[in-house]
């Protein structure tokens, strides 16, 4: 078996890398876990987002005849794997990973021409309206209604947990049209303007004081009819296949691989008990181990760009590579903790603060990763079923 990259890939992973010492700043620390940012740092997320754009790489797999590259996947995976290792901000929601395909695969003509231009342009940002409080796990339990109105849709009901919603222009909505019908079969999905009036966003702040996430509130909003993607009432169908377009990234494991290189460069460095950290066998073994994990994390995320690249669909594989991801991404979180002890928990802008306390906010963020894009539990849940044929429980 081949594990090399061929030259025309290797040479684009240099393009990407030249671009990033251009076009970043030297100071550049990350964008954060999910762009959050204040006014100044925000507009530079834009504007790096229309150099993307620019060079079509917001699009990179896309159809050419909708503005993309029509990259090959393991092309899309190099371009991945280097923006997460820089920490560029790679986009700004959930439009050219997530809805730019779903519309290509199910939306009409129509919503074609007048969304998809915005997306490649890195003009428009989009948010997800999927999860609601009473249901993330179970998300085909949600009872946000969608009634039927000539030619609009009515919604009331409550989104959370909903990335950008505070800087999306659109959104992807599932909402319940059919309340008889069994509950993975009465749900459509629709496409929202954030604008519409009778649309609330309520910021939520999380655990290391940021406003990323939001409560979305849905009072009497009119949509239009022809903002319905697919189907009425198979919208979970559509939503699947959203949902499997985030699962298959790389970007868990690489974003992982560069926190543990400066945990190595840090432990080589720092003193301990006499020694270096490096020199404690505990510490070695721990990062001989989590070497390993990255390795075997990386691999899965190769496994899916794979399978994808010969036509196959990688449900089961791709949470797989999810699970993994975050979860190895928790193991990392909590192994740099033990590291860099009490000075682990001093918090970015003090002097003290060992890496520029980015431990301490990784260690934060990362109670999140096994819930975010779908639980560990679920995820399990799929690889039995889709992956092992295994009965449900």
């Amino acid at each position: 078996m081949e594990f090399r990259f061929t030259p025309e890939e290797e040479r684009f992973r240099s393009d990407i890398r030249e671009f990033l010492r251009e076009e970043l700043p030297a100071d550049w620390s990350g964008a954060g876990a999910l762009g959050e940012a204040g006014e100044a740092r925000w507009e530079f997320q834009r504007s790096f987002q229309k150099k993307l754009a620019q060079r079509k790489w917001l699009t990179l797999g896309w159809p050419e005849e909708h503005g993309g590259l029509a990259a090959g996947h393991m092309m899309q995976v190099i371009y991945n794997e280097e923006m997460s290792y820089f920490r560029a901000p790679t986009q700004l929601g959930v439009g050219p990973d997530r809805v730019g395909p779903t519309i290509i695969l199910y939306g009409s003509d129509e919503q074609k021409r007048q969304l998809l231009p915005a997306i490649v342009s890195g003009e428009s940002v989009w948010c997800q309206g999927f999860s609601e409080p009473s249901s993330g796990s179970d998300l085909a339990s949600l009872q946000t209604t969608a009634v039927a109105d000539g030619d609009f849709f009515v919604i009331n009901g409550q989104k959370i947990w909903t990335s950008y919603a505070h800087r999306a222009d659109w959104c992807i909505l599932l909402a319940r049209t059919d309340p008889e019908a069994p509950k993975h079969k009465g749900i459509s999905y629709f496409l929202l303007d954030m604008e519409t009036p009778g649309v609330e966003v309520r910021p939520l702040t999380d655990m290391l004081g940021r406003d990323t996430f939001n409560e979305v509130f849905f009072d009497n909003v009119r949509i239009p009819r022809d903002r319905l993607v697919g189907e009425l009432n198979r919208g979970w169908y559509v939503a699947a296949a959203t949902l499997d377009f985030e699962r298959s990234g790389i970007n868990r494991v690489v974003m992982g691989i560069r926190m543990y290189e400066e945990l190595v460069a840090y432990a080589a460095e720092s003193r301990s008990d006499g020694g270096r950290l490096l020199d404690d066998t505990r510490v070695r073994q721990k990062l001989a181990e989590l070497a390993i994990e990255f390795q075997a994390g990386r691999m899965l995320a190769y496994r899916v760009a794979s399978m994808q690249a010969r036509g196959q669909i990688p449900n089961a594989e791709a949470s797989m590579s999810k699970m993994y991801g975050s979860e190895l991404q928790q193991r990392l979180a909590g192994a740099g903790m033990e590291m860099l002890g009490l000075g682990g928990q001093i918090e970015p802008g003090s002097r003290w603060a060992p890496l520029r306390g980015r431990i301490e906010q990784f260690y934060l963020f990362a109670a999140a990763l096994t819930i975010a894009a779908g639980t560990s539990e679920i995820m399990r849940g799929i690889i039995a079923g889709r992956g092992l044929g295994l009965p449900r429980g």
